[in-house]
């Protein structure tokens, strides 16, 4: 387990899209246990792969609701909207104004492969939508109305 440097906008890797898993063995779990560790430091939301240089489909999402390592996932229902303020590791010092579904069902697999579902709803479901596109290679700026630099 290790602390992972978190990539910045500029970096085309942040660009690209993701890979599939195909393979649930102990690189991927040294993965996930690097993204939850490198998210608990970096106290954000979630972390997805690319985000540490890595061009698979894997991501974590750390809220209120829990802890959720999430492989292959895919949203398989959105409804309702929300609109409000994110940030993102990979932009520091920046947020915008995004409009995100308020409601998210989602399929994925865990470490182990097994498929699994969960429902998401608020700020939960912003925090999956926004960790979902990082493996398209999209960036809340790229959805933002506007974005703006944050003062620390």
């Amino acid at each position: 387990m290790a602390i992972r440097n978190v990539v910045q906008v500029g970096d085309d890797v942040l660009r690209k899209k993701c890979f599939e898993v195909e393979k649930f063995d102990e690189k991927l779990g040294a993965l996930l246990d690097d993204l939850r560790d490198t998210v608990k430091k970096e106290e954000g939301a979630g972390l997805a792969a690319p985000q540490v240089g890595v061009l698979r489909r894997v991501v974590v999402v750390d809220v209120t609701e829990g802890f959720y390592e999430m492989v292959n996932p895919v949203i398989v229902e959105a409804k309702g909207e929300q609109r409000g303020y994110e940030g993102c590791l990979s932009v520091r010092g920046r947020r915008g104004v995004v409009t995100r579904p308020n409601y998210v069902k989602v399929e994925y697999s865990d470490r182990k492969g097994k498929r699994k579902k969960l429902v998401a709803r608020g700020f939960f479901a912003r925090a999956v939508c926004h960790e979902l596109d990082h493996l398209d290679g999209i960036l809340y700026t790229d959805r933002a109305e506007r974005v703006e630099s944050v003062k620390d």
